[in-house]
């Protein structure tokens, strides 16, 4: 395999790293389908990284980086399939016998080891938590200390948690496909999810330096397109696959030349994709033409209001918060309520939005969520109410983890606090 050269350690490590954060997924995907194992699968993919820091240090860098971990993680599967010799036995739990050698699926197969995981993951014999912890784990590589956090629970408890369902996948013989059209409804909805949350772990990182992972973004993009091929007459898959196109349409303009964060208000809208926007906006409406509207298109929907105004206070209100009412009706989660709550805040004010902050307050399914205090600091910033603010975003910033929002929420606290020294009291 040609190579770039010798490698020095620092670049080697360097590389090693940026194929962790690009090429997990992929690498895990594909090793899954020849160990038949997630667990084995999983400890041949680290022993491959683990392997590349010396190789590539005497050898060179690959090429292709990707390529040559699978093909290690997939060597090293079958090793230990053939050194355990239960090779015949543990094939069938996860994998078709024609699909053992190392070549790529038939052309006619799907496209995407990552959504065949997906599947996997969202078998309805695991509960949600199950599910998405899983998914989290496997397909979008998120350490499992960032998932306990996630849950609010321990890590030991976490990773108690993920053994314990990658083993139900293996003892309830889970077949890693994708399902037939007779099982695909009790795991539609689980897939959908999973694909969108990992679309928004790339659209907002939830740690780390950059606000945005591109690479996730692309990987989440590519799935939706991919569930819609399998699936083109499901409204649902279309309102998420126009959801995440309207949404990324704005990409560019999401942070300033630094890096720094740029709220939807103060983006530059002629930069934004128009071509995106108009491919999202036929989607959602393909979606709607068909009657049964689902979460995803409403949020589709609303995307679009966003996407065809000319600016933020341009954007039609009104008709975004009779969208959010609609979309509580058919998922009642106080993550809606919230973004319902900004809108309140445009058409009714924001002493209306902040009777709705408090109520989610009260109910505590928020209260490691960093928007929630974010949102109610925005409202009283623009209520002159300076050091209630200050304290609001102050509560933010001890939730937030990702770099570019922290420091955003960190100049929004100076603000308060230049603007509310020396003043009487804003009430």
């Amino acid at each position: 395999m040609s190579v770039t050269g010798d490698g020095d350690t620092d670049t080697v490590e360097h590389a090693v790293a940026d194929a962790h954060r690009r090429e997990w997924a992929f690498v895990l995907a594909a090793t899954a389908r020849v160990a038949g194992d997630l667990d084995l699968a999983e400890e041949c993919v680290q022993d491959a990284y683990v392997a590349a820091l010396d190789t590539w240090a005497r050898d060179g860098v690959p090429r292709k980086p990707g390529a040559w971990l699978t093909a290690a993680a997939k060597r090293k599967a079958l090793d230990a399939l053939r050194r355990n010799r239960v090779f015949r036995t543990k094939l069938p739990l996860l994998v078709e016998p024609d699909e053992v050698d190392m070549d790529e699926p038939d052309d006619d197969a799907v496209p995407d080891d990552r959504l065949r995981l997906i599947f996997t993951c969202c078998h309805p014999a695991l509960n949600r938590e199950a599910q998405v912890a899983l998914t989290l784990r496997l397909v979008c590589g998120v350490s499992t200390g960032d998932i306990s956090r996630l849950f609010l629970v321990t890590e030991p408890t976490m990773a108690a948690r993920i053994t314990r369902a990658k083993k139900k996948i293996s003892a309830a013989r889970i077949p890693y496909r994708v399902p037939g059209a007779d099982e695909l409804p009790d795991r539609l909805d689980a897939v959908l999810t999973v694909v969108h949350l990992f679309y928004t772990t790339g659209h907002t990182a939830p740690s780390g330096g950059d606000l945005i992972r591109a690479d996730l973004v692309e990987h989440a993009l590519n799935l939706a397109r991919i569930l819609l091929t399998l699936m083109p007459d499901e409204p649902e898959v279309r309102g998420l696959l126009a959801l995440l196109i309207l949404t990324d349409a704005r990409r560019s303009t999401r942070t300033d030349a630094q890096g720094r964060l740029v709220l939807l208000e103060d983006q530059d809208r002629s930069a934004w994709d128009r071509a995106a926007i108009d491919e999202g906006c036929h989607l959602t409406a393909d979606a709607f033409r068909s009657g049964r509207v689902g979460r995803y298109a409403l949020q589709a929907a609303i995307a679009s209001l966003h996407a065809v105004a000319a600016d933020y206070a341009a954007t039609d209100w009104p008709q975004v918060l009779r969208l959010y009412d609609e979309l509580l009706k058919v998922w009642p989660s106080p993550v809606v309520a919230l973004n319902r709550a900004v809108a309140v805040s445009m058409v009714s004010g924001p002493p209306a939005a902040l009777d709705e902050i408090d109520a989610l307050e009260r109910d505590g399914r928020l209260g490691g969520y960093h928007y929630l205090p974010a949102v109610r600091a925005d409202l009283l910033r623009r209520l002159g109410r300076w050091s209630e603010a200050a304290a609001a975003y102050r509560a933010a910033l001890d939730l937030a983890d990702n770099a570019a929002e922290r420091e955003f929420l960190a100049n929004r606290l100076a603000e308060a606090v230049e603007s509310g020294s020396g003043r009487p009291s804003e009430r």
